[in-house]
């Protein structure tokens, strides 16, 4: 009789990846245009605190 053989799941890739958040300094220009293009978001937020 044939004795099933086990394979183990693969090992998940534990490596070290740069962090493009963290790797692109923060500068004025780069945090005004966040600021301006969540503007929908906190229109939003918005409406959503008043209705309750």
């Amino acid at each position: 009789m044939d004795t099933p053989t086990y394979e183990p799941p693969a090992e998940p890739d534990y490596t070290p990846r740069p962090n493009p958040i963290v790797a692109t300094p923060a500068t004025l220009a780069a945090c005004a245009e966040d600021y301006a293009a969540g503007a929908g978001v906190r229109a939003t937020l918005d409406k959503q605190r008043s209705a309750a």
